[in-house]
């Protein structure tokens, strides 16, 4: 087994793990801050790299910066249609405006930067579209380990699919899917099966700042790859993220201390 394969067979399962673990330590705000980091995609795009090239790596990673807009959309929807329905009504409400988004994005050809600023925009305006929710309250059904071997698969599922898929599908749309909202499908409906509406909300809502850290990390990595140093590129994208990861967390904590 090449270390490229150990690398979509495990990277990306063990982080959501982490993930999925943190969160439930610290709370559904903190889980989401943490999963909105690229810790997916940055494996997929990595083994794209390896596969496929730095050219067609750049060009997959501004199509994964513009799928944040998707990925935003299926948020809003699926926590407006949460706060009234059951998981079933919001996850394929959620999808369909994925696909709905993910559509209307791969007409969108624009340079990265337009890309890039049209999402820090979306991120701007999106916390003032979910629904005001009580407190999260427990159904009766609280978290245990049994459902993270599921997420985890979930995670190799994606990495494998998107790698083996990129030459058929092309850069920009191998880019736009390694963005599919794996950790909102699997963390955010187990945790509204068993944490209820409220906690599922919280959850999506807590995304949301933590996704800065991911355009910085595409916009970073689009643009080095070009130049075709790969590990200053991954290094270089991965710092930047981190950087802005932990200003935005600083933020929150401040906003929650008022």
């Amino acid at each position: 087994m090449g270390p490229t394969l150990l690398l979509k067979l495990f990277l990306a399962p063990a982080l959501i793990g982490g993930v999925t673990l943190a969160g439930r330590r610290w709370g559904p705000t903190v889980a989401g801050w943490l999963s909105a980091f690229p810790i997916v995609a940055g494996p997929v795009l990595l083994t794209m790299t390896a596969e496929q090239g730095p050219a067609f790596a750049a060009t997959a990673a501004q199509g994964t910066l513009c799928a944040v807009l998707a990925v935003l959309a299926f948020s809003v929807a699926y926590a407006r249609v949460a706060a009234s329905h059951g998981i079933a009504a919001s996850m394929l409400s959620a999808l369909a405006v994925y696909a709905l988004a993910v559509a209307a994005i791969q007409k969108l050809q624009a340079p990265v930067y337009i890309c890039f600023a049209l999402v820090v925009a979306a991120l701007m305006v999106t916390p003032y579209l979910f629904p005001d929710m009580p407190a999260s309250k427990p159904t009766g059904k609280p978290a245990s380990g049994g459902d993270l071997p599921y997420r985890m698969a979930a995670a190799a599922l994606l990495v494998l699919a998107v790698s083996y898929g990129a030459a058929a599908m092309g850069p920009r749309l191998s880019g736009i899917f390694a963005m599919f909202p794996t950790m909102s499908t699997v963390l955010v409906g187990f945790s509204h099966a068993r944490q209820g509406n409220a906690f599922a909300i919280a959850l999506l809502r807590g995304m949301v700042p933590g996704y800065y850290a991911f355009a910085v990390f595409c916009l970073v990595l689009s643009q080095l790859l070009h130049e075709g140093a790969v590990v200053q590129a991954f290094g270089a994208a991965f710092a930047c993220a981190l950087a802005v990861q932990f200003a935005t967390k600083s933020v929150m904590t401040r906003m929650q201390a008022r």
